[in-house]
């Protein structure tokens, strides 16, 4: 299985990317938002999506939405071919393509919504936490592409604050913050553990 950043040499599977999306989409009864094949084209000629092909034949994508001036990026249109699920293939995906997020847009927030318990479970393992809408991108080209969803008009009804969707975000800025705690914690952790350690060794050496 070879998981790449994909390019327009891929561009033969825009149209397989497309049905795959909307049949599991019907399967699975949930709503999601329609694309295009010149949409997943684009994708693929600014390098910001991510292909999964064993040899010549597709078995899954993910790719790159940005919103509000690079402030916020998406994960989104995780989908695996049907041949290929239930192999660990959407989580290996969606670390490529959260790392190639964080890679090419470092001081972006990364969110999504999803209505799938599975993607969530790996949102959560990557280090995104759930959220409100209102702490996601204000974009309103964002929100307009919910339209092709069958659940939009829960979205309209409730002013855009919940759906049958839930909103993940991870914040590079408040990681870097637990980071740099937990580094701290761990220091303070070190000089505490070598004090004990010399006042045990100084008593002992006293009762010698």
């Amino acid at each position: 299985m070879k998981i790449t950043i994909a390019n327009l040499s891929h561009a033969k599977y825009a149209e397989v990317i497309c049905d795959t999306m909307a049949e599991s989409a019907k399967v699975r009864g949930t709503g999601i938002a329609r694309r295009s094949p010149e949409y997943i084209l684009k994708k693929m000629e600014n390098g910001n999506a991510i292909i999964a092909l064993q040899g010549d034949k597709f078995a899954g994508f993910c790719y790159i939405e940005i919103w509000s001036h690079e402030k916020f990026v998406a994960n989104s249109g995780l989908i695996v071919h049907p041949d290929y699920r239930n192999l660990g293939l959407a989580k290996d995906i969606k670390k490529a393509i959260f790392s190639h997020s964080r890679s090419k847009y470092p001081n972006a927030k990364i969110f999504g919504i999803t209505t799938g318990l599975a993607v969530m479970k790996i949102n959560y393992d990557l280090g995104y936490q759930p959220v409100t809408f209102s702490e996601l991108t204000e974009d309103e080209s964002f929100w307009n592409g919910c339209q092709t969803c069958k659940n939009y008009d829960i979205l309209t009804r409730t002013e855009r604050k919940m759906c049958l969707c839930t909103g993940m975000l991870y914040d590079p800025a408040k990681k870097k913050n637990l980071e740099k705690k937990e580094k701290l914690n761990e220091k303070a952790f070190k000089r505490l553990k070598s004090i004990k350690q010399t006042l045990f060794y100084k008593t002992n050496k006293e009762n010698v």
